[in-house]
């Protein structure tokens, strides 16, 4: 087992990794109260439901069981979890447990940060994606018809919980999704982490227990060191954005679920590099790298067929990372070296946009 620390102060929290902890009694050791609301969905259910609840025998326990999907992630389906803690009168000493992907994480994150005003919760991510991003750092929220996540709250959960061994049963589509991520931090803040990611795809591709536990425990570090320095997104923490503003136009243009995260985020770090070589920054050769290792983990490189540069900019228009009207691109002055944009000429814009899309 290996354990990191989000550092926090009175709200750090620990983020263990390894095989088998979703047997162990780690659960049960971090939560305080005796009210426990395990939420999870229709596909990780039936694998790991039981086991967990199997840890959980000295606790008043509920569960609910979502429907998987992105398109799921909206209000309505908050109502769900709210309904069942407050049918079984849970108080504000209950903690919530998120056994899921990205999507059932963000949920019970928000679910928790609003009910009563804030209880605990805990992460237990099922998916690489989930593991290496979005469990730890806080942010959770619901999308909108009108935009990604533009709903929701930061709220730090008191425990993630990584259990490498249930990427046994991960899709390999799933598994690509969640490499973007990976690489995604190789690309903005460590080209060692990059060249170990290149040299070493084929068994991160493969699943090999030993190098996805390096890959997650290094993603993981890296992020809560951003954290650490910028839980609210002020500075630092944007450039966790990177691949993010092309990826979620993607999203939004598709209809969430039409491309997984990781897929459009894989797509707009492709657009981000290309962007960044208009701006005069990364070379053709850096592009090409950068491309070569999102083909490897199966990942698109190139935006949905008929997605054009005005759709771009119609669902970029109402990102949230926007400053004033103005978009943010974290682009790359080079390879491990990103940073935050708010000054991209619209002429260039526009021509990387159109060329990609043609």
């Amino acid at each position: 087992m290996r354990t990191l620390d989000v550092d926090l102060g009175d709200r750090a929290y620990p983020i263990q990794i390894g095989g088998g902890l979703l047997d162990s009694d780690y659960l049960a050791s971090v939560i305080q109260g005796r009210q426990v609301l395990v939420v999870t969905n229709d596909c990780i259910a039936p694998l790991y439901l039981e086991r967990v609840l199997s840890t959980l025998r000295d606790f008043d326990v509920a569960t609910v069981v979502l429907q998987d999907g992105e398109h799921h992630k909206q209000i309505d389906t908050l109502d769900i979890i709210f309904s069942e803690a407050l049918t079984n009168r849970f108080s504000r000493n209950a903690t919530m447990v998120a056994l899921g992907g990205g999507v059932v994480g963000d949920m019970v994150g928000f679910a928790a940060a609003t009910y009563q005003r804030g209880i605990d919760f805990v992460q237990i991510p099922t998916t690489l994606l989930s593991q290496v991003d979005s469990s730890v750092g806080g942010k959770t929220g619901v999308n909108h018809r009108f935009g990604k996540n533009m709903i929701g709250a930061f709220h730090q959960p008191i425990a993630v919980l990584i259990d490498i061994h249930v990427l046994e049963t991960l899709p390999q589509k799933e598994m690509s999704a969640g490499m973007a991520e990976v690489i995604k931090y190789g690309l903005l803040g460590d080209q060692e982490f990059l060249a170990w990611i290149e040299a070493n795809i084929h068994l991160l591709m493969a699943k090999d227990t030993e190098t996805v536990s390096i890959a997650i425990e290094r993603s993981c570090q890296m992020k809560a060191e951003i954290v650490a320095r910028d839980e609210r997104e002020g500075g630092v923490r944007a450039l966790l954005n990177l691949g993010h503003t092309f990826g979620h136009a993607i999203e939004a243009h598709l209809g969430y679920g039409g491309w997984l995260h990781g897929e459009a985020v894989g797509a707009g770090m492709v657009l981000a590099a290309h962007l960044s070589k208009a701006m005069g920054m990364l070379t053709e050769s850096d592009v090409a790298r950068i491309v070569a290792v999102c083909e490897r983990a199966n990942l698109p490189v190139s935006p949905p067929s008929g997605m054009t540069g005005d759709d771009f900019l119609k669902h970029m228009a109402v990102d949230k990372k926007n400053v004033d009207g103005r978009l943010r691109f974290v682009l790359m002055k080079s390879l491990g070296n990103a940073y935050v944009e708010e000054q991209v000429p619209s002429e260039l814009l526009n021509y990387v946009l159109n060329a990609c899309c043609s």
